[in-house]
């Protein structure tokens, strides 16, 4: 079997699809169909899929219900092979999708809300997506309209409509409202081709698909969502290196506005701490300070040598400017004992000593092994703890990733080792495009682009030079009210916490306003630059 094409980070026009309607499908299709109180439309979604044309064969439906009151059953108008599979446990449509995919028999599972209205061709276009490579995501062409009109005629009729290609004219004389938000990002990067890791942020659940052996090797649905599941996926997706794509001859109509656009401010409270939680990639819904997150941006590893130095390395780590991290420490861990030894003679003194100082730490794991991609959208891999990277390094580092969409940078050591800072969705992507004699290295320059920098030149120094600042509370007697409260006032002008821009600052212990310009920054950034330069 011929290597699947590669596509370099979100460019999908490298690929050629089939001409609709000039090519012979061989893949199974099952087609997802969640439902709850859908009563009214749901006949008219299976009138539109019982007319496509992918192969009837190839083709299964499996409408979800998910507790609806009345049961759901299925109307006579409907695909050859459709099934109706009942919730038992759990609610939403996170884990209506979820059970659809456990039961779907097709190599493709192709999700379609229990409103949409497919055009003849909706599903086959999906499909020869999937023909080409098996981490493609397509998404569909849709417009809002008021199905008022539709939902009096016989869903037979609507059928037969659908299969003579008259999807287009069911709704005449009505505005056909396009999903704008969607649209727009669309129009800037050309239908997502140029948007690279951020075109996650972009799949829409209601009318998309994917390989069964992409869905199972990703995160799949959070069924614990209850909205915002389709972005939620799309990361787990990307994570196992999907490309997404945006088919325009996949075109459907959808049955009355989405939840969104009703209610879009409502909807988008409650999805932000989900969301910010779970999808590194919408930094913009996190703090740039102070917090962690259940998926963090960053994962750093290193595997515990000597104490100090792996102390002194997971501390820099820690005290740089990206705190949405967590940091992996790999040792023999389960070697700490508690039999009677004499301290500082325990033979396994250097774990212990690792150990005690980061086991309580929440930002730090303690693993014997990796077992494993990482959950992080970013992942540092230290070869040794002999460098440690300066405070402002890893942010201009992430920084130069996520503007040229690469997938790695490879740091080089004097001694001949590499530290390596990669991107988990193309480490994902290479491993699904690699044969057994493929050089990874080269595909995933070939998919994302790679750039290897001296690590002395972009920040990382001699482990016993990167000094953490500690607490300083020298021995002495009180200090009078009054000196203690203008020492306050200076520290809190230092910091901007006080007086608005332009304003006249505090005075000085001496009388005389506080000049910050010239203050250098605390700790070792006061003595070295970003760049390993004295200052």
């Amino acid at each position: 079997m011929a290597r699947q094409p590669v596509v370099r980070h979100n460019d999908w026009g490298s690929l050629v699809p089939a001409t609709l309607g000039a090519w012979e499908p061989t893949l199974g299709v099952t087609v997802v169909v969640p439902t709850f109180n859908y009563q009214h439309t749901l006949p008219y979604v299976l009138a539109g899929l019982a007319a496509q044309s992918y192969p009837a064969h190839l083709l299964e439906v499996l409408v979800v219900d998910d507790q609806s009151s009345p049961v759901q059953e299925l109307p006579e108008v409907r695909p050859d092979n459709t099934r109706l599979i009942r919730v038992e446990e759990g609610w939403g449509r996170a884990n209506a999708c979820h059970l659809g995919a456990l039961a779907a028999e097709g190599d493709v599972l192709h999700w379609y809300d229990a409103d949409m209205l497919a055009y003849r061709e909706e599903v086959e276009a999906h499909a020869r997506w999937h023909h080409l490579v098996d981490y493609a995501v397509p998404g569909g062409d849709k417009h809002f309209v008021d199905p008022a009109g539709l939902l009096g005629l016989d869903p037979a009729v609507v059928r037969d409509r659908v299969a003579a290609g008259e999807a287009a004219d069911l709704f005449p004389g009505q505005d056909h409202e396009p999903h704008q938000w969607v649209e727009d990002y669309w129009a800037r990067t050309d239908d997502l081709r140029t948007a690279g890791p951020r075109a996650q942020r972009f799949h829409i659940g209601m009318t998309g698909s994917v390989t069964k052996a992409l869905y199972f090797d990703s995160d799949g649905f959070d069924r614990s969502l209850r909205l915002g599941e389709d972005m939620h996926l799309g990361h787990s997706l990307a994570q196992a290196g999907g490309v997404f794509v945006v088919d325009r001859e996949a075109r459907s109509w959808h049955l009355g506005r989405s939840q969104v656009l009703r209610r879009a401010e409502q909807v988008n409270r409650y999805n932000d701490p989900y969301l910010a939680d779970l999808v590194p990639t919408m930094r913009p819904k996190r703090n740039k300070r102070g917090r962690t997150y259940q998926v963090p941006y960053l994962e750093a590893v290193v595997t515990a040598g000597p104490a100090d130095e792996t102390i002194r390395v997971v501390d820099a780590l820690l005290d740089g400017d990206v705190p949405d991290l967590r940091v992996t420490i790999v040792g023999p861990w389960g070697s700490v004992h508690e039999d009677r030894v004499q301290p500082v003679e325990d033979p396994v003194l250097e774990t212990r000593l690792v150990h005690r100082s980061f086991v309580h730490e929440p930002r730090v794991r303690l693993v014997v092994a990796l077992v494993g991609p990482s959950d992080a959208e970013f992942v540092l891999t230290l070869p040794d703890v002999t460098l440690a990277p300066l405070r402002g390094v890893l942010p201009a580092l992430l920084d130069d990733l996520e503007r040229t969409h690469h997938g790695a940078r490879l740091l080089s050591y004097d001694s001949g080792a590499v530290a390596r800072l990669e991107r988990t969705s193309a480490l994902a992507r290479v491993a699904r495009v690699a044969d057994s004699g493929d050089d990874h290295e080269v595909l995933l320059e070939e998919s994302f682009g790679t750039k290897t920098y001296a690590a002395t030149a972009v920040g990382w120094v001699p482990v016993g030079e990167r000094e953490v600042e500690r607490f300083t509370l020298p021995a002495r007697p009180p200090m009078d009210t009054e000196k203690s409260e203008q020492r306050m006032v200076k520290a809190l002008r230092k910091a901007d916490a006080i007086s608005a821009p332009g304003a006249e600052g505090p005075p000085s212990e001496g009388g005389e306003s506080v000049d910050l310009t010239s203050e250098a920054d605390d700790g070792d950034q006061g003595k070295r630059g970003l760049f390993g330069r004295r200052r």
